[in-house]
C-alpha cells in the first residue's frame, strides 16, 4: 500500500497531552456493519459492558512497561546522556572497581552532545551515603547494536541491587514524543494498564488503558469471557514509515506469547459461535502470528518473535472485532486498522472523530469495531 493512502489531517489541539480524569471516562466511536446506513455511533468506553454480545472473547496485552527513559552523564565530562531501553538482549559481566559485577545487555537507543562510544559509563542514579555519592544504576556502552542506530549497552547496579528494582526506581516512563512533555508522578499508573503482569514493553498497549477492574467485572458478569495474550510493544510503534510503499517497510521485531489457556479459549469461542474481540493492534498481531493454517479461525500456543506487517490485503485469520484508540497518520498502526475495517471506512470514521473533536493518540479516545471489512479497501 502507498504510504500517502493512509493519511489525514488531525489538528493539533486534538493530541491528547494527559489520559481522561477516569480510565474508562474516554469517548467511543462505535463502528457497524460497513453497509449500515448513517455513520458511526458515539458512546462512552465505560459503556463497553452493554456494547459487547454475551459470549465474545475478549483478548487483551497483558506485558508491562518497563521505566525505560534514562537520564544520567557521563563519568568524568559530566555531560549528559538520555538512554532509552529497547531490548534486553541477555547477561554479561563488566569491571567495576576491580571486581566483576553482573550485567544485563540491553539493546538501546542513546542521545547526547557528543556521540557515545565503546567503553563509556553512563551513572543513570546515584545516593548519597556516610558523605559519599554511591552510583546505583549504571550503564556501560558495548558498541553498536544492528542497523538501525542501537547500542548494545551493559547496565549494573555498583551498590548491588537487582536490576529489575533499579530500573524501577531510577528509570522514566517512556511517553511517546509526540506528547511532547515530560513524564510525571501520575504516568507511573496510567501509562499501565490494570492487567499489566510481564514486564517487557517500552511502550503502552494503548487501547487497554481504558479498561478498569470494575468494567471488566461487567463483562465478565454479562458472559464475556477473558483471555491474555503478551506482546511487549517495542521501538516499532513510534518508528514512523519513511518508504512510498509499507511493502518496503521493515518493522521491528516484538517479544510475543499466546499461552495454551489463551488458544483454548479461542477454541471454546469457536464452538459457541462468538466473535474474538482483540483490544488494541498489538493483541491483532500476537493472534493473527499464532493463527492456525489447518484450523480456520484457530490459534496454536506460540511464543517467540513477530514482524507481521498488517496492512489491506491481508487475510484475517482469528480476530473478528476491535478496540483501538486512534493512531498517527502515514503509520503501521492506522494500516492494520484499514486492514480490518476498509482504508475508506476508517478514514471516514477518523473525519467523522476529529469534526466531533475526539482526542487523539495514546491518551486519547478509543474505536470500537464490531465487523471486519467484507474484503479489502
Amino acid at each position: 500500500m502507498r504510504r500517502e493512502l493512509l493519511d489525514y489531517a488531525l489538528p493539533p489541539e486534538l493530541i491528547a497531552a494527559h489520559p481522561p480524569a477516569e480510565r474508562d471516562g474516554a469517548r467511543l466511536l462505535v463502528l457497524d456493519e460497513p453497509a449500515a446506513e448513517g455513520g458511526p455511533g458515539h458512546a462512552a468506553v465505560r459503556e463497553l459492558d452493554r456494547l459487547v454480545a454475551p459470549g465474545t472473547l475478549l483478548v487483551v496485552n497483558d506485558t508491562r512497561v518497563i521505566p525505560a527513559r534514562l537520564l544520567g552523564h557521563k563519568v568524568g565530562s559530566g555531560g549528559r546522556v538520555e538512554l532509552l531501553l529497547v531490548r534486553r538482549l541477555g547477561e554479561a559481566t563488566v569491571s567495576d572497581g576491580g571486581r566483576q559485577v553482573v550485567a544485563e545487555r540491553w539493546s538501546a537507543l542513546g542521545r547526547a552532545s557528543k556521540a557515545l562510544r565503546p567503553g563509556m559509563r553512563v551513572v543513570v542514579d546515584e545516593v548519597r551515603r556516610q558523605q559519599q555519592v554511591q552510583p546505583t544504576l549504571c550503564a556501560e556502552i558495548a558498541g553498536p547494536a544492528g542497523s538501525d542506530g542501537a547500542l548494545e549497552i551493559l547496565l549494573f547496579s555498583p551498590a548491588g541491587l537487582p536490576l529489575a528494582a533499579a530500573i524501577e526506581a531510577s528509570g522514566h516512563v517512556p511517553l511517546p514524543p509526540y506528547l511532547h512533555r515530560r513524564d510525571e508522578a501520575a504516568d507511573r499508573e496510567r501509562y499501565q494498564t490494570v492487567f499489566a503482569r510481564v514486564p517487557g514493553a517500552v511502550a503502552a498497549p494503548t487501547a487497554g488503558l481504558h479498561l478498569t477492574t470494575a468494567l471488566l467485572d461487567r463483562l465478565r458478569a454479562r458472559g464475556v469471557e477473558i483471555a491474555q495474550v503478551t506482546l511487549h510493544v517495542g521501538l516499532g510503534t513510534f518508528q514512523p514509515v519513511t518508504v512510498d510503499d509499507l511493502d518496503d517497510h521493515g518493522m521491528h521485531a516484538e517479544v510475543f506469547a499466546v499461552p495454551a489457556e489463551t488458544a483454548a479459549a479461542v477454541a471454546r469461542a469457536r464452538e459457541r459461535g462468538a466473535p474474538v474481540l482483540a483490544v488494541g493492534t498489538t493483541v491483532v498481531r500476537a493472534l493473527e502470528s499464532a493463527s492456525d493454517p489447518e484450523r480456520p479461525g484457530q490459534v496454536r500456543a506460540a511464543e517467540g518473535e513477530t514482524r507481521l506487517l498488517i496492512q489491506p490485503g491481508h487475510r484475517f485469520g482469528v480476530v473478528d472485532q476491535l478496540l483501538t484508540n486512534f493512531h498517527l497518520p502515514q503509520s503501521t498502526l492506522l494500516a492494520l486498522v484499514a486492514a480490518f475495517a476498509g482504508r475508506e471506512r476508517v478514514l471516514a470514521a477518523y473525519r467523522a472523530a476529529i469534526e466531533a473533536r475526539y482526542r487523539f493518540y495514546s491518551y486519547g479516545d478509543a474505536m470500537l469495531i464490531r465487523s471486519r471489512a467484507s474484503e479489502a479497501a
